[in-house]
C-alpha cells in the first residue's frame, strides 16, 4: 500500500487553509486513518493546532537540507490529540527557518526533497496532509511534487476565482513539467455565510468557471473551528452542534479524498473513483 499524499494549498493568505488541513486531520483521526501532517509553512500555525512537543525533536528545515532516514523520523512527532484518544496521528514539525527554502527558483534537486523524505515512510501510513505555504515558490513546489493530489483553498470574495485559477494553472505546469501523477483534487470553499448575497455569487461564479472541481460541502464561517484550533483540539470532540456541523463538512471532504486515493477501504474497491486526467484550465 503506498500513501496517499494531499496538499492542501492557497496563493492566497488568510483563507484559513492551515484550518483546513487541521480539519482534515481531525476527520482522519477520527476515522482511525494512520496520517502525518507535514508542517511546510513557515508560520508553523499546524504544528502548534496539534499541540506537539518540540523538545529533542529535529524539524521541515532539517529534513530540507538532508532528507536522510535519521532526519526524516527525528523530525516527527505524535500530536498530543492522541494522548486522550487513540490513533495515529504525527506531524513533521514545521520551522521559520523554512523560510529560507522557499525562493523564486528552486533546482530540480531541491524540489524533490520532501518526495525522498517521504519515500521512507510511504507503509507506515494511510494519508499524508502537507499544509503548504500560501505562495506558488519553493516550498509548495517542493509539497505538489511530492503530492498525488492538491486541494485549493479559498473563500467567496472578489478574489477567489483569480486565486483558485492560477492554482489549478500552476498545478497543470508541474503536472506537465514535473510530476505526471499529480492531479486536482478540487476546490475547497472556506468560509461561507449562507445568508450573504455576495457569497452566493462568488460561489456561482467558481461553479460557473471550474465546474465540478468546486467540493461539496461549502465550510461554512463558525468560530468553533477557530477555538478548537485555539485549544489544540480536534474539531470531531470539541462541544456544541456548530463544532459538530463543521466536522461532518469535514467528514465528507475527507471521504472525497480516500475515495480518490483509494486509501483504506477504497484501496481494492474497483468502483471507486478513477485518477482520471483533468483537462487542463483553459
Amino acid at each position: 500500500m503506498i500513501v496517499h499524499v494531499l496538499s492542501v494549498s492557497s496563493l492566497k493568505g488568510g483563507v484559513g487553509k492551515t484550518t483546513v488541513s487541521l480539519g482534515l486531520a481531525s476527520a482522519a483521526f477520527a476515522r482511525g486513518v494512520r496520517t502525518l501532517v507535514v508542517d511546510l509553512d513557515p508560520q508553523s500555525d499546524v504544528s502548534t493546532g496539534l499541540d506537539i512537543s518540540l523538545s529533542g525533536r529535529l524539524n521541515i528545515a532539517d529534513v530540507l537540507t538532508s532528507p536522510k532516514e535519521k532526519t526524516v523520523r527525528q523530525a516527527i512527532a505524535p500530536s498530543g490529540w492522541t494522548t486522550t484518544h487513540p490513533g495515529k496521528l504525527d506531524v513533521m514539525i514545521g520551522s521559520p527557518s523554512a523560510i529560507n527554502f522557499d525562493g523564486p527558483h528552486p533546482s530540480i534537486r531541491d524540489i524533490w526533497k520532501l518526495e525522498e523524505a517521504l519515500a521512507y515512510l510511504e507503509n507506515e501510513y494511510d494519508l499524508v496532509l502537507i499544509d503548504c505555504a500560501p505562495s506558488l515558490n519553493a516550498l509548495t513546489r517542493t509539497a505538489w511534487a511530492a503530492s498525488d493530489r492538491v486541494s485549493v483553498v479559498t473563500e467567496p470574495g472578489l478574489f477567489s476565482v483569480a486565486a483558485a485559477d492560477r492554482a489549478l494553472r500552476a498545478i497543470e505546469e508541474i503536472r506537465r513539467g514535473l510530476s505526471p501523477r499529480l492531479q486536482p483534487l478540487g476546490i475547497i470553499v472556506n468560509r461561507v455565510r449562507n445568508q450573504s448575497l455576495e457569497h452566493q455569487f462568488r460561489i456561482k461564479e467558481l461553479r460557473d468557471m471550474f465546474g465540478p472541481l468546486v467540493l461539496n460541502p461549502q465550510l461554512p464561517e463558525r468560530t468553533s473551528l477557530q477555538q478548537a484550533q485555539g485549544a489544540a483540539k480536534p474539531l470531531h470532540i470539541w462541544p456544541g452542534d456548530s463544532a459538530q456541523e463543521l466536522a461532518h463538512c469535514f467528514d465528507q471532504l475527507l471521504e472525497r479524498v480516500l475515495r480518490t486515493g483509494r486509501v483504506g477501504e477504497y484501496a481494492d474497491n474497483a468502483a471507486a473513483d478513477k485518477a482520471e486526467p483533468i483537462e487542463p484550465v483553459s
